[in-house]
């Protein structure tokens, strides 16, 4: 999704999650099942948007009405006018579509922990446009499962109907399975058996902070690691608060080597990670030169001492 909705096309100046839209995403889906694709995998993550996926829903052929019976325009601000859905307009090629969503589980959409009060001052929104939008996804919350939803799906704090700015929730009432996005991606790769092979591993993230824990994919990387004894290293491009606490990652080290504008670290990214990374094993190396302890049995006690 975050090829037609990501945060990165939209120019720091100009991100308003109010009127960005799930649309593009949407239309994906449709162009899809035009090429007759019946089982459709959308990934999640790095979205620009907070619609709850309501722009995803219109694009498929849901009309969004208010008090009056009109159309509402695209974005998530709008979604405190929502009134009614009327479904009869979607796609009927859905029924017959087998769509997964690889989702992030920490993600809900409703509630203090919910996607607007968590994500939407990332993405540009003052706090006063936070509470403005979180009113509109519990808004949109209730209407989608009066009028769309199959039966017992829970919208407000299901695992992962916050993911995307809560296009977990608008793909899950259409009959979405929001599966935990490392069985779907990371289990594809064979991770298990590269890491019981591996004697380090490295992952890297945007930013190590608070939030990797919560569904990021160095975490995940992390705790498989940790079951077949590895040692785990990991490169950002920020360290924030949390950075040197998360489960699983014994060392973490920033790959800016001074400070710079992110349009310039964006643009070296690849010449960035890859000196970080000669830096970071270079001093693994130094690491394993060092003098090792001995230890000589005294007494029946093991002392340790350094020898050269």
């Amino acid at each position: 999704m975050a090829a037609v909705a990501g945060l990165s096309l939209v120019p720091p100046g100009l991100r308003d999650p109010r009127a960005t839209t799930t649309f593009g995403v949407g239309e994906l889906i449709r162009s899809a099942l035009d090429l007759g694709v019946r089982r459709i995998l959308v990934g999640f993550g790095d979205s620009g948007t907070s619609d709850g996926g309501a722009g995803a829903l219109q694009a498929l052929g849901a009309r969004l009405l208010d008090d009056g019976g009109r159309e509402l325009p695209y974005g998530g601000g709008e979604l405190t006018r929502l009134h009614r859905i009327d479904p009869r307009g979607l796609d009927s090629r859905l029924a017959e579509a087998e769509l997964l969503v690889a989702r992030n589980p920490y993600n809900v959409l409703c509630g203090e922990r919910g996607v607007a009060r968590v994500f939407g001052p990332r993405k540009g929104a003052t706090p006063e446009q936070v509470e403005e939008l979180s009113a509109g996804l519990e808004n949109w919350a209730f209407v989608l499962t009066r009028d769309v939803a199959v039966p017992d799906t829970g919208l407000r704090h299901g695992p992962g109907t916050g993911a995307s700015g809560g296009l977990g929730a608008g793909l899950a009432a259409l009959g979405a399975r929001l599966l935990p996005r490392f069985d779907v991606l990371l289990d594809h790769l064979d991770l298990d058996a590269r890491l019981a092979r591996a004697d380090l591993v490295v992952t890297a993230e945007g930013a190590l902070d608070l939030q990797t824990p919560r569904g990021k994919v160095p975490a995940e990387v992390a705790r498989r690691a940790k079951l077949h004894g590895r040692p785990v290293l990991a490169l950002a491009g920020t360290l924030s608060e949390g950075a040197h606490d998360v489960p699983g990652v014994d060392a973490c080290h920033g790959i800016l080597p001074a400070p710079m504008e992110l349009a310039e670290a964006l643009v070296r990214a690849s010449e960035l990670l890859t000196d970080a990374t000669e830096r970071a094993l270079r001093m693994i190396v130094l690491g394993a030169r060092l003098p090792q302890p001995v230890h000589a049995e005294v007494s029946g006690t093991q002392r340790p001492c350094c020898v050269r």
